[in-house]
């Protein structure tokens, strides 16, 4: 299998997984962006909200609990308003309601294809 095969399917695993995990801790408006046609950044954002931070903490640590390797980075756990799981091929972002509205970053990249999941 080329590499390249290897690594979209790995990672299309990986998307299912997150989602998987982020959706039985109740994330709301979850998306899936594809941007690796748009940027050399990640191939996917995985974007959901939660109302509370008790809420973010428990899709982040399901998330990191059930994904078969820790994220390369994350950032904003400690403030709970916006936090970033980096598995490279994979930017997982978990915005506050409020946030998440604010900053719209899905209109950034609104030229990637988009897949919308609900519980």
């Amino acid at each position: 299998m080329p590499e390249k095969s290897k690594k979209t399917n790995s990672s299309a695993i990986l998307v299912d997984t997150i989602v998987e995990c982020a959706l039985d801790k109740k994330a709301e408006k979850l998306i899936v962006l594809e941007v690796n046609h748009i940027t050399s950044l990640t191939d996917y954002f995985i974007i959901c909200s939660a109302n509370t931070e008790p809420q973010i903490k428990a899709i982040c640590d399901s998330i990191r609990k059930g994904t078969p390797h820790k994220p390369w980075h994350i950032e904003g756990y400690e403030k709970l308003s916006w936090v970033l799981l980096d598995y490279i091929d994979i930017i997982v972002h978990v915005f506050k309601t409020q946030e998440r509205d604010y900053y719209n970053i899905e209109k950034l990249w609104a030229d990637a294809p988009k897949k919308e999941y609900s519980d």
